[in-house]
């Protein structure tokens, strides 16, 4: 009578799940920011929110992808008809603490201007005093 050992793939299988615990807080949002902290807390979101990340250079990325200015409010607009949110979909926006006042307004600005009035500024939990 033959058998099958099964030791070799649950060897495989337990090195596989360590690898993807490691690995899936590393995918989150994939543009390096250094973002201001605050002593504000955090919002309760089930779905993946629409990110708007401004970075050191003044570069926009909607996502994970850069996006000129002028292109951010239709494409915006298509995300939130595509989720069936609308005007109601949450916008957060991520900018860097040494990045321009200007540009961060410049973008905010934008999204009041396309209608969407649920935007939120993203932040880190303040360390020590």
């Amino acid at each position: 009578m033959s058998e099958i050992n099964v030791t070799p793939f649950v060897d495989v299988m337990l090195v596989l799940l360590i690898i993807f615990m490691v690995s899936a807080p590393l995918l989150t949002v994939g543009v390096p920011i250094d973002l201001p902290q605050t002593q504000a807390k955090g919002i309760e979101q089930n779905t993946e929110p629409v990110t708007i990340s401004v970075n050191t250079k003044g570069q926009v990325f909607l996502m994970n992808s850069e996006i000129q200015i002028a292109e951010l409010v239709p494409k915006l607009q298509a995300i939130a008809q595509a989720r069936g949110g609308g005007q109601d979909e949450r916008v957060f926006v991520r900018g860097d603490k040494t990045v321009d006042y200007g540009t961060v307004m410049k973008v905010m600005g934008r999204l009041s201007a396309a209608g969407f009035r649920r935007v939120a500024l993203v932040t880190e939990v303040e360390q020590g005093s």
